[in-house]
């Protein structure tokens, strides 16, 4: 994997969404959080939204809306635009005050269709992009206001880059592969369609709808990224959900003219965690950061990082009630 690469990847796609947040309400989901925490700092975010208040708030159907003061929003969102994520968009736009909605999500349009059910051939002839288009209407008709500026917009925030050599998915973090006892409720869900005798036999048309979106996700941003760098991919798979992942890569349909302008090469290996657990569940202690990682508690909100007390750097007494009165240290801000 590319260094480089990858991290200007991540970073490119902050750039996007910095240069849409000017003065603007900030909404993120976990995800995005995560991958704007390791790819270039909620202080770079504040520095492009200006202004002393602060303008950062968490997605979720309890968020604070924006008063009078307040007509701009941005939302920046790791998941498909779709079911509960609309009806929270709905929730804090109708409280709030905005005019002008933006809306941001890590999920390319493509697959927006292929979750409403349009068949591939019929989305290869549509024009512009639908989808986004009858939610910015909805934006607007939610804002009260037709005349009201909306927009949204497809930049893949797919990656948390948290080492040189090592980037991490954090909207994937639930996605594990097929157990052997998972066959028996696949074939609950599909009684009319042949048995599956193990996971060997399980392809994509055997996963629930809602896994199949997934891995499309997670295929669509690494398409992005095999993009951003110039490769054609060759994949390879160890286990049988990888097969599937892989398989859908390589047969994905946005992907074919980029494969054909292509000028380099990058072979893409995809390995079921359950095949790779050995060195996880080990607790071996064998360098520094397994340690910490093992010993301090999670940072709130990430899959990927920890608190660190920074309270001995201090004057303060190291007790209990002043533990809050200082903001922890984490992995991702060394200096």
């Amino acid at each position: 994997m590319s260094a480089p690469g990858v991290l200007s990847f991540t970073q490119q796609g902050w750039e996007q969404v910095l240069a849409k947040v000017k003065w603007a309400l900030v909404y993120l989901d976990a995800a995005c959080a995560e991958s704007l925490h390791w790819g270039c700092g909620s202080t770079r975010l504040l520095e492009a939204v200006g202004g002393p208040a602060c303008h950062l708030r968490e997605f979720e159907p309890a968020a604070v809306g924006g008063g009078a003061e307040q007509p701009k929003a941005v939302f920046v969102l790791s998941c498909l635009l779709k079911g509960r994520t609309v009806e929270t968009l709905r929730d804090i736009i109708c409280r709030s005050h905005f005019q002008y909605c933006v809306v941001v999500t890590a999920v390319n349009h493509a697959v927006h269709l292929t979750a409403n059910h349009v068949p591939a051939a019929a989305a290869a002839e549509l024009e512009g992009q639908p989808v986004f288009e009858q939610l910015e209407e909805k934006l607007c008709e939610w804002m009260g206001n037709m005349n009201y500026t909306a927009e949204v917009l497809h930049v893949p925030l797919l990656f948390a880059p948290v080492a040189p050599h090592l980037a991490l998915t954090p909207a994937f973090a639930s996605l594990f592969p097929l157990l052997p006892q998972d066959v028996h409720l696949l074939n609950s869900a599909r009684p009319d369609k042949r048995r599956l005798g193990s996971l060997n036999e399980v392809d994509a048309s055997a996963l629930p709808p809602e896994l199949l979106l997934q891995i499309r996700c997670l295929v669509s941003g690494l398409s992005s990224l095999c993009e951003h760098l110039g490769v054609r991919e060759e994949c390879f798979a160890v286990g049988s959900l990888s097969r599937i992942i892989a398989a859908d890569l390589a047969n994905y349909g946005p992907a074919k003219n980029r494969r054909k302008t292509a000028t380099g090469r990058a072979s893409v290996v995809f390995v079921d965690r359950t095949l790779d657990l050995t060195g996880a569940v080990g607790h071996h202690g064998d360098n520094l950061l397994e340690k910490i990682i093992s010993v301090l508690p999670q940072l709130p909100g990430h899959t990927n990082d920890v608190m660190v007390n920074m309270v001995e750097l201090t004057a303060l007494q190291n007790e209990e009630k002043n533990q809050s009165m200082v903001a922890p240290g984490c992995l991702a801000q060394s200096k």
